[in-house]
């Protein structure tokens, strides 16, 4: 059974963090690009509120015994099948967890550019992701 607590706690720290994100990529793109400390703070915000969502499926998914997931995006992928969430979101959260490993394994220079654009126009999609998370069992 989806223990509605966990649940809680992950959709709190995802508020959190996200409210961490959006002060800082409010600001302007040049004064952005000029403060490595706004920077260090949306990437780590950004990661863990990434990390709540996918901890949340993970616990979802268990619990549900919806399966057992190969990967990371694996797990948004049973929330799919199992009408938790749809398509489209799936495919937004699978994106975001790419950007969390691009962040976490630095497989390649980030571009804060698209980072700060990211912030500014898909950072909802995270949002998006725990209102669908409480509609789905009744939070």
């Amino acid at each position: 059974m989806v223990d509605k607590d966990v649940l809680f706690g992950k959709i709190s720290s995802i508020n959190k963090h996200l409210d961490r994100v959006k002060k800082q990529s409010a600001m302007p793109l040049d004064r952005f690009l000029a403060s490595p400390d706004a920077q260090d703070i949306v990437l780590f915000n950004l990661h863990l509120s990434v990390q709540s969502c996918i901890d949340m499926a993970a616990h979802i998914v268990s619990e549900q015994g919806m399966g057992v997931a190969g990967s990371t995006n694996e797990l948004f992928y049973f929330l799919e099948e199992h009408d938790v969430i749809d398509a489209a979101l799936c495919e937004k959260m699978a994106r975001a967890v790419g950007l969390r490993n691009l962040i976490v394994h630095e497989y390649g220079r980030l571009d804060m550019r698209q980072i700060h654009d990211a912030c500014r126009n898909d950072i909802q999609d995270l949002s998006v992701f725990a209102t669908a998370i409480m509609t789905a069992f009744n939070l």
